[in-house]
């Protein structure tokens, strides 16, 4: 069976949101597009895909979801790829922590026992969420544990203390420019990073440019070959993405994927997924819902994976 449609429509009725319906309904959007990373006006599909069908059910999946769904994938082998909305701007989130350990990862090339030094830090700077950081507030951790913490578990506080190592929000910021990345900034600090507002840039994206970042760090020269196997080791060994991008996509499927939520609702996810004896793709897919206390953002990821997967050429 082809994956897409049928696939996106169990995860929307397991997710509690109804089945994709036929007609596609409109949905304004409240940021800015920026400019394409490949500077394409548009992304290019399969010929046999039918894009207004594939367009069609992303929108009518938006409208279920109620708010912006921004949607961003490409067949690194074939080069094609798919988006909706990839170009506007939606707030980061934890997804930014895949930034800030990969400029750490590059900072460890001039400084080469970078990850094995014991970063210390006192209670006051354990946040709400730091399920690994806050035990270890008496012996410290290394560099790689914050990373790994960051990334698997997305540990606020590992956050932190890994940006401070790069000289901040402006110093990942910087990174993303090292990368020939124009548009994503980041400008705060954990927890603070999480909360957006209508017209505010602080702290976001494109679902395209988070996708072309990822590829480069994750696939190609954005870093050595073994900060890139670090990097990949992490994000395969996340376990907050199990009901979004993984969840859209057959089970013999390999995923590396970083999660990110925020305070109105926003339900985020990167990957790089590795489909049986072919070519890795890359997903991004980020939500920003009208009503903050939705419930349905990780169903909405799930199936706007499933339905660019079947577009790409997935089969379950």
């Amino acid at each position: 069976m082809v994956l897409g449609r049928e696939v996106a429509r169990r995860v929307l009725l397991i997710g509690g949101l109804s089945a994709v319906g036929a007609t596609v309904l409109g949905c304004s959007a409240t940021s800015e597009s920026v400019s394409s990373p490949s500077g394409r006006s548009s992304s290019p599909v399969p010929s046999s895909v039918d894009t207004a069908a594939v367009e069609a059910e992303l929108a009518a999946l938006e409208a279920e979801f109620g708010g912006r769904l921004g949607v961003y994938a490409v067949d690194t082998g074939s080069g094609n790829s798919i988006g909706h909305r990839a170009q506007e701007r939606f707030l980061l989130c934890s997804t930014a922590k895949v930034l800030a350990v990969a400029a750490v990862l590059r900072l460890r090339v001039t400084e080469p026992e970078l990850m094995e030094r014991v970063v210390q830090y006192d209670q006051s700077q354990v946040l709400e969420y730091a399920p690994v950081t806050a035990q270890h507030v008496a012996d410290g951790m290394t560099v790689s544990a914050l990373c790994d913490a960051a990334i698997t578990v997305s540990d606020n506080t590992a956050m932190n203390l890994l940006m401070e190592l790069v000289g901040g929000p402006d110093g990942v910021t910087d990174f993303c420019r090292s990368l020939g990345d124009e548009h994503t900034r980041v400008d705060r600090m954990e927890p603070e990073l999480n909360v957006g507002a209508p017209g505010d840039e602080r702290d976001t994206s494109t679902p395209e440019q988070m996708a072309v970042d990822l590829r480069e760090l994750a696939l190609g020269a954005g870093l050595d070959e073994t900060g890139r196997e670090l990097l990949v080791g992490w994000l395969r060994a996340n376990t907050t993405g199990d009901e979004q991008i993984r969840a859209g996509l057959p089970a013999d499927w390999q995923v590396g994927d970083k999660t990110g939520s925020g305070s109105l609702g926003e339900i985020n996810d990167i990957a790089v997924v590795w489909p049986p004896e072919a070519d890795p793709w890359v997903i991004a897919v980020y939500t920003a819902p009208d009503d903050p206390e939705s419930t349905t953002g990780r169903a909405t990821v799930a199936a706007a994976t499933a339905i660019v997967a079947g577009a790409l050429g997935a089969t379950d």
